[in-house]
């Protein structure tokens, strides 16, 4: 289980903007009670960043963006959710500084990543880990048990019914009502698509024959929707309908699915996914300093919940100017801190990030530098 680590970086953002000799603007958070307020009287930074991408992060995003600012008059992060392709596409042509992806870079994205970040191209860094939930609208059920080839068959428009075998054989004390099924996809490309297919077409490879991709194959039918709330809506507002989406997105309004990990069911929590996310293994070929992570789909380990996403922040290894450079470093250490990770945590759901995890990543963000 991952425990929430109040204080070790709980300044971090500003220590190292001070120490990193950052730009500076105006006096000191007045109150000194903001969570990215600087504790030592280092200076800050200012300008405005620009990140395209998930919506999975929405939440923890506009938790971040607030705190960030509050601590450092005068900078200003900007934040459109438009998902994670859109995100990958924004920093690789040099719309945005960072870019919110819920899948790390494709091989062929990161050699063109090297074209505006660098030599070592752009690096990915785990900032948000949240199980997806297989969510869905029943009456009078807020939960079932589900295991990979079934999830698929219904979300492969294999199962027609609610009430079919293959679910009632997994529920046998459930009430399964003999209400259509309505599968309801993502129309954007999404990382959360990217993730939820990978642990298809690797956990049920015998239904799922489609490649993981962040767009829903063209040739499966059912209802679709743009981004989470989008898919969200949409399964709140049909009877009978079913998604997959952010846990965060989903609690309290639909019900969800324990998915079969082993011999056991485990239903979906942070910690959770946290554990699955911790049976990962790093990504082969990319800069010494980038933090993908390939997920063990097929894991056995008690307690993990395979269906997770790391969600990544996207920068590159070199920016054109330092304030630039600065600026990001400041605001990604506040995201990894444990007080970004508090904040992620409460306003999401989110899990925070391992001690190993999050060493990593400060590292990683130290790394980056402008153009010499």
């Amino acid at each position: 289980m991952k425990a929430l680590r109040f204080g070790r970086h709980a300044a971090i953002a500003v220590i190292a903007a001070g120490a990193l000799a950052l730009t500076a603007c105006g006096s000191d958070n007045a109150t000194g009670t903001s969570p990215a307020a600087s504790q030592s009287g280092g200076a800050k930074v200012t300008g405005t960043l620009t990140g395209i991408g998930s919506s999975a992060q929405g939440a923890a995003m506009d938790v971040w963006k607030t705190n960030f600012a509050s601590a450092n008059q005068g900078a200003t992060v900007q934040y459109s959710p438009d998902g994670s392709g859109a995100g990958r596409k924004a920093i690789l042509d040099g719309s945005a500084q960072f870019a919110g992806s819920d899948a790390y870079l494709k091989d062929d994205e990161y050699a063109s990543s090297k074209d505006k970040c660098g030599s070592d191209g752009a690096i990915n860094i785990p900032v948000y880990i949240s199980p997806i939930a297989v969510a869905f609208n029943l009456p009078d059920i807020k939960e079932l048990k589900l295991d990979a080839a079934t999830v698929a068959k219904i979300f492969r428009g294999q199962i027609a019914k609610w009430n079919d075998p293959a679910i009632a054989a997994l529920n046998p004390d459930a009430k399964l009502p003999d209400l259509k099924v309505t599968p309801v996809n993502r129309s954007d490309d999404s990382g959360t698509t990217q993730n939820f297919t990978d642990y298809l077409s690797a956990a049920a490879a015998d239904v799922w024959t489609d490649k993981a991709a962040g767009v829903w194959p063209a040739s499966l039918k059912g209802e679709n929707a743009k981004g989470t709330s989008g898919v969200v809506k949409t399964v709140t507002d049909t009877p009978g309908a079913v998604t997959y989406a952010d846990d965060s997105a989903v609690s309290g309004k639909l019900g969800t699915a324990q998915i079969k990990v082993g011999d056991s069911f485990t239903k979906i929590s942070p910690d959770a996914a946290a554990k699955a996310v911790d049976a990962g293994k790093p990504v082969d070929g990319r800069a010494a300093s980038d933090l993908s992570i390939k997920l063990d789909r097929k894991t056995t380990i008690a307690g993990a919940y395979p269906v997770v996403l790391v969600s990544f922040h996207v920068v590159c290894t070199t920016y054109a100017d330092q304030k630039t450079a600065d600026l990001v470093k400041a605001f990604e250490s506040y995201v990894v801190s444990d007080a970004g990770q508090k904040a992620a945590a409460d306003a999401a759901k989110s899990a925070p990030l391992s001690k190993a995890l999050q060493d990593k990543a400060l590292k990683s963000i130290e790394s980056i530098k402008a153009k010499s």
